[in-house]
């Protein structure tokens, strides 16, 4: 499975799950990322550290480490 870490600047991805302990878990959905939602990838900072997304019609900047726990399909 892809993580949205992989995906590239410019492109859209739909997630499929989501993984990572409770808590981290609880803030990505807090943040509109849940199953079957789309996500813009718009950014990527020149060292990876943070992405920028559009999520919901919302901007919004996350990093790596949370970007590994978004699969995308």
């Amino acid at each position: 499975m892809k993580t949205l870490k992989e995906v590239k600047c410019g492109e859209t991805a739909t997630v499929t799950k989501l993984d990572g302990d409770g808590a981290l878990k609880r803030k990505i959905m807090d943040m509109g990322i849940t199953k079957g939602t789309a996500i813009f990838v718009r950014k990527v900072a020149p060292l990876g550290d943070p992405i920028e997304i559009t999520v919901r019609g919302y901007e919004l900047s996350i990093r790596k480490k949370e970007a590994e726990n978004i699969l995308v399909g």
